[in-house]
């Protein structure tokens, strides 16, 4: 995805839930989104720790995103199912990663699998999820 591209769908995240959690867009492609996101004191479950529900709605996010990229004109995206594995903790002021792949992508649905990673490289999480496609309307 040119850079463009990537400012305009910045812009639209920000203006959504991907903008409260501070979700920085690096790539989109139809085969890859990598983001970031800055551990903050709102984000956390106990001071310094970020919360697990916010790691899952930060790849939950490039899940989504990653699917929008590859819909026809029109579709639309919702999340059926999502599994989450946590390994460590992303700690306040840290800038977390996510890489999210497709394992899958069909006409009715789409599968991700998102590496969230602390900023020196460790594994904080691994989700799989499935998007559903949605029909355009008509």
């Amino acid at each position: 995805m040119n850079d463009e591209r990537l400012q305009q769908l910045q812009a639209y995240a920000n203006r959504l839930f991907a903008g409260m959690l501070g979700i920085r867009l690096i790539e989109a492609a139809p085969e890859r989104v990598v983001a970031e996101v800055v551990v903050r004191d709102d984000l956390c479950t106990v001071p310094g720790i970020m919360h697990g529900g916010a790691i899952m709605a930060f790849a939950d996010t490039l899940g989504a995103m990653g699917t929008s990229i590859n819909l026809p004109p029109g579709a639309g995206t919702t999340t059926i199912e999502s599994k989450t594995n946590f390994f460590a903790a992303g700690k306040t002021g840290e800038a977390v990663r996510g890489e999210c792949t497709p394992l899958h992508r069909g006409k009715r649905t789409m599968v991700w699998q998102t590496r969230v990673t602390g900023q020196d490289g460790r594994l904080l999480a691994m989700v799989t999820q499935t998007q559903m496609v949605l029909e355009p309307p008509g």
